[in-house]
């Protein structure tokens, strides 16, 4: 029998496989897991019991999961003497779906964050986070119901594959004259010579398969939006490019499926007047437009009657409505358009450091990050994951919300095509919210509600199911 960290696999459990383009996915599928650093013990212990039971109650025996601990973070490192062994990766892989506690970043060593090692090594190019209300949760907006977001981010570029020299060393000097002497020879812009420097890069391919996968999730789930998330005002050939990227693999790879929000301008003027000439379009689309130049009203003609023509026949008279609407927003612009009109906005895809700060600022509006579940996606593996961190004052005092690993396990289920015990969970998780039976994190915040263990909140929600499943007999 196969064996990691001189641990063997579970007896009865079957390794999920991957061909033919998609997992396939066994009655009694092995899922490692990492139980996570401090809090993460005791998160993970009240978690994997609710699991258990969810699928117990939604298959009656007929599916199971077959847990197989693997190590990362503190525990690794007192066993191994390595924060990341290379069994739990070997593992993770042939396996192919994980989840995982909150994890330690180590200090002064040679991994500057478990988690971002896991993402690369494994290629988890998508850091997918749902974001939605669940009645009763406290939220410091009057609406929170109007908040229902997933959010893609890319999880392998921009910052995260940033390269950074330090303010003074020679390395830094050097480059900082090329810059001046070379690269910006002839520009006004010269870089000072005490800065630090960071270069982010952000690739077409990085950027296409994560809007792909974006685009795929919001036909599956019938969303109504993909929207592009950038700086692009800014940094035209890197966020910049990837708003151009992202429109090119909607309108190349979806066509059939998708409209631009500037399409769909371009379609209603002509919907409303078919008579409408090409310039009158435009006019209406570019509003201003007899003042600029030749040369970009020509262009905007131009677009214009490329639009009718490539797809008139199969999107104009209306049909453009029943398609997924694929636009863009700057990222200044988004961070307030969330909190004054959330319900615009269905399924954001971001390069990496603007979609640290959106999932995080939508998570705030619904309960925050210990109730905010993400998974880390790639072709062929996905980790499910808490998005906080340890907390380790509180480790082992049983009182941190477990929330945001079940909602994670959540997104696993539904990965794993196993929506009855999904739902059974969230909907048994909401119930337990509603009767104020919380962790002292949301106890502090809501009038009248009984403050409960980490473990304690796991039995509400455990019993809550049989309360869900008798509501749907019913």
């Amino acid at each position: 029998m196969a064996s990691y960290n001189g641990v063997p696999l579970p007896a009865g459990g079957v390794a999920i496989t991957y061909g033919g383009g998609k997992f396939n996915i066994p009655d009694r599928p092995i899922i490692p897991f990492i139980e996570g650093d401090g809090t993460g013990r005791d998160i993970w212990k009240a978690s994997q019991r609710v699991f258990d039971a969810a699928v117990q109650k939604a298959y009656n025996g007929k599916r199971r999961v077959a847990w197989y601990e693997v190590f990362a973070g503190e525990k690794a490192y007192s066993k191994f003497k390595t924060w990341l062994p290379d069994d739990t990766v070997s593992a993770i892989r042939e396996l192919r779906v994980a989840i995982k506690g909150p994890l330690t970043t180590p200090v002064g060593g040679g991994i500057r964050s478990l988690n971002v090692a896991l993402r690369q090594i494994l290629d988890l190019y998508a850091c997918v986070r749902p974001v939605k209300y669940y009645q009763g949760v406290p939220s410091p907006v009057k609406h929170p119901e109007r908040m229902n977001v997933v959010i893609f981010r890319e999880n392998t570029e921009d910052v995260y594959a940033g390269i950074e020299w330090k303010q003074g060393t020679a390395e830094v000097k050097k480059l900082i004259d090329f810059l001046n002497h070379d690269m910006l020879k002839n520009s006004p812009k010269k870089v000072r010579e005490d800065s630090g420097v960071g270069i982010k890069p952000i690739s077409i391919t990085g950027t296409k398969r994560l809007v792909r996968m974006a685009i795929q999730h919001a036909l599956a789930n019938k969303r109504k939006t993909v929207t592009l998330m950038h700086k692009g005002n800014i940094q035209k050939f890197t966020e910049g490019a990837f708003r151009e990227w992202g429109y090119e693999l909607a309108t190349q790879e979806f066509r059939e499926q998708v409209v631009t929000e500037r399409e769909s301008w371009i379609l209603d003027n002509k919907d409303k007047n078919p008579t409408l000439s090409v310039e009158q379009n435009a006019e209406l689309v570019e509003p201003g437009l007899e003042f600029a130049s030749d040369d970009f009203r020509k262009s905007v003609y131009a677009e214009v009657k490329s639009v009718l023509d490539a797809i008139y026949k199969t999107h104009g008279n209306g049909v453009w409505k029943k398609k997924l609407m694929v636009n863009d927003r700057i990222a200044d612009s988004i961070f307030q358009q969330v909190v004054t009109r959330a319900d615009e906005y269905s399924v954001l895809a971001t390069p990496n450091l603007n979609g640290d700060y959106i999932s995080d600022a939508c998570a705030a509006q619904v309960g925050g990050l210990g109730i905010a579940p993400g998974g880390n996606i790639g072709d062929q593996h996905a980790i499910f994951e808490a998005t906080h961190g340890t907390a380790p004052k509180y480790a082992d005092k049983d009182v941190i919300n477990p929330g945001s690993v079940i909602l994670s396990g959540v997104m696993m289920f539904d990965f794993l095509g196993w929506p009855e015990a999904a739902r059974l969970i969230e909907n048994a998780l909401e119930r337990t919210i509603q009767q104020k039976k919380v962790t002292y994190d949301f106890e502090r915040l809501m009038e009248g509600a009984t403050k409960v263990k980490t473990s304690e909140f796991g039995d509400y929600i455990i019993k809550n199911m049989d309360a869900t499943l008798s509501t749907a007999a019913d």
